[in-house]
């Protein structure tokens, strides 16, 4: 436990952390892969290279300081995050490294102002917090392992099928080389698949949503092949390009905290933007499956409509299933579906998943709240780091 005067210098920072949280961290991560370039084989660098990784470990620090009196407030921050630390296999043994070089960063950017009343507390802090991660982490390890068929680091699967859903992406199905049980999961969660190309030289990880229902049968993963942003899509390309049938590909077991729990009679809205559509269809096809008396909208909202993906399943389900209603939303320019189509076809008492592009997420929970459905009833996911959303409430 925290003494009472650690806990008062720590959330004194707060409002440092905010303005310089970002700096830190980009100084932090630099240090880090200098000094350990082996840890590069876990970070995703493409996330490192946008930012996205410094600013979201900016975000969790920064809670960390607004809520050291009760972190049980960061709960569900701490166990999204244990969450991706288990699927990259992350080890209490990195967690020293990750503490010596993030108060190092803290006091080079803030120099003469980081006293070492401060830094004594945030030693004191990180460890505290490290044990949290460790305990939450070892939890989730535990029971990955405990599964039938299941295991702790990285398994290899074979791809077993290959499957073109649109010019852009293709659907990979995986079976565990060892012909063990394969693991169950939640619908919505995803894996870490752990890749090896030639002429590079770290291992990528890369996490891709479970885009079909557990069916005991196999693993699918539906792979966006990254062609206009820069920069490109390295393993992306490589599974489209040169991963082909009966090869190995290592894989974490099943993991995430987006994933369906809509209980029977409740009206629920699936909203995808882009390959947001992955995590969403496993999620469609489980509450299908248990026969919801009433409504359930599944709206896919793309640039064109050479970009719709599982268009002949959804309308497929949608003629099997009565209470299914399936839109795509087609639009030449930002894949945005508008307020007064949400309005139309929404309840307000759904209870609404969502994944895709961060302005997509932003501008459609914007305009749920603003229709009237609750803020606690809406569900999102981000791909890649978690990140803070400018929701209008």
């Amino acid at each position: 436990m925290l003494s009472q005067k650690t806990m008062d210098i720590i959330k004194s920072t707060a409002p440092v952390l905010e303005k310089y949280g970002q700096e830190i961290t980009t100084v932090f991560y630099k240090r880090l892969f200098e000094s350990h370039p082996e840890l590069l084989n876990i970070f995703n660098q493409t996330n490192q290279r946008k930012g996205r990784q410094q600013m979201a470990l900016a975000n969790t620090v920064y809670a960390a300081a607004v809520h050291i009196e009760n972190l049980s407030e960061i709960i569900p921050v701490v166990k999204g995050i244990a969450e991706k630390h288990r699927s990259l296999g992350i080890k209490p043994e990195h967690y020293p490294i990750v503490g010596e070089n993030l108060l190092i960063a803290i006091k080079e950017v803030l120099g003469d102002a980081a006293t070492d009343e401060i830094m004594n507390a945030w030693t004191e802090a990180y460890g505290v917090l490290a044990d949290i991660f460790i305990s939450t982490e070892e939890a989730l390890y535990q029971e990955a392992e405990n599964k039938q068929g299941g295991w702790r680091l990285f398994k290899d699967y074979q791809l077993v099928d290959k499957v073109p859903e649109n010019k852009l992406v293709t659907s990979f199905y995986l079976k565990p080389v060892d012909g063990a049980p394969l693991p169950d999961y939640k619908p919505g969660q995803y894996i870490t698949v752990h890749v090896t190309i030639p002429g590079e030289k770290y291992t990528h990880n890369r996490q891709y949503s479970l885009s079909k229902a557990y069916d005991g049968e196999s693993y699918r993963i539906s792979v966006k092949r990254e062609v206009v942003n820069e920069p490109f899509g390295i393993v992306s390309n490589y599974l489209h390009e040169h991963f082909n049938v009966g090869d190995i590909l290592p894989i974490s077991a099943p993991a995430g905290t987006f994933f369906y729990h809509s209980k029977p009679n409740t009206p629920v809205t699936f909203l995808a933007g882009g390959i947001g559509i992955t995590p969403l269809m496993s999620m469609l096809q489980v509450a299908v499956k248990e026969e919801h008396t009433t409504s359930i909208n599944f709206v896919q909202s793309v640039n064109n409509a050479d970009l719709v993906v599982f268009g002949k399943n959804l309308n497929d389900l949608k003629q099997q299933q009565s209470n299914l209603n399936y839109f795509e939303f087609i639009t030449e320019t930002d894949g945005f579906v508008s307020k007064e189509f949400l309005e139309e076809h929404v309840e307000k008492s759904s209870e609404v998943y969502l994944c895709g592009p961060v302005p997509f997420m932003m501008a459609m929970i914007n305009h749920l709240i603003s229709i009237g459905v609750s803020k606690d009833h809406i569900y999102y996911e981000f791909f890649g780091p978690s990140m803070a959303l400018d929701i209008k409430s």
